[in-house]
């Protein structure tokens, strides 16, 4: 047999690699630039619920607010993951999906939500019993989110944890890069 007859490599198995993690700097990039955008959420959430319930004063039904916003923003996290992107997502080119790179479905998307509560909770949960002033907590929680993404760098395929108990991803989705969609 003429050994340069021999089958060419399909185009599919010679190009195809598992789609990577963007670097951590991108992801806390898109993270700070998220928080910028839940400013503007969590404004609107805040004065339609001020609206509707008629509160006049902001320890009135604190609550109840913080209830409200933490479902309105589960509902725009749930919403923009199932789609793949939020819009910090979109600028920064990094898309969520399932382990098998599929889009999210909402179960999964919501249980991401709650897993991400983990860069909150624990700075909150020390703070609590002690009823440390909001400049502390902000001390704490200002040292624990460098702590909980660098603990990604410890993750083989460099995620975030709670990506990992949630069963999802973050990929680079760049034009060009592997495994990702360009729309």
């Amino acid at each position: 047999m003429n050994p340069s007859a021999a089958a060419p490599a399909s185009p599919a198995s010679s190009t195809f690699s598992s789609p990577r993690a963007p670097s951590l700097r991108r992801r806390m990039a898109c993270w700070l630039y998220e928080g910028l955008l839940m400013f503007g959420v969590v404004f609107v959430a805040g004065y339609l619920f001020s609206t509707l319930t008629q509160t006049r004063h902001a320890l009135n039904n604190r609550h109840g607010l913080q209830a409200f916003v933490f479902v309105v923003a589960g509902i725009y996290f749930v919403w923009f993951w199932t789609k793949g992107q939020t819009l910090a997502m979109k600028t920064w080119h990094i898309r969520v999906t399932d382990r098998a790179g599929q889009p999210l479905t909402q179960k999964r998307a919501l249980l991401r939500y709650l897993c991400s509560w983990i860069w909150f909770l624990p700075p909150l949960a020390v703070a609590a019993p002690f009823g440390l002033p909001a400049l502390e907590v902000a001390v704490l929680w200002a040292g624990w989110v460098p702590i909980w993404a660098l603990l990604s760098r410890f993750q083989p395929r460099q995620q975030f944890w709670h990506d990992i108990w949630a069963g999802t991803r973050l990929i680079d989705a760049r034009p060009g890069a592997s495994g990702g969609r360009t729309r």
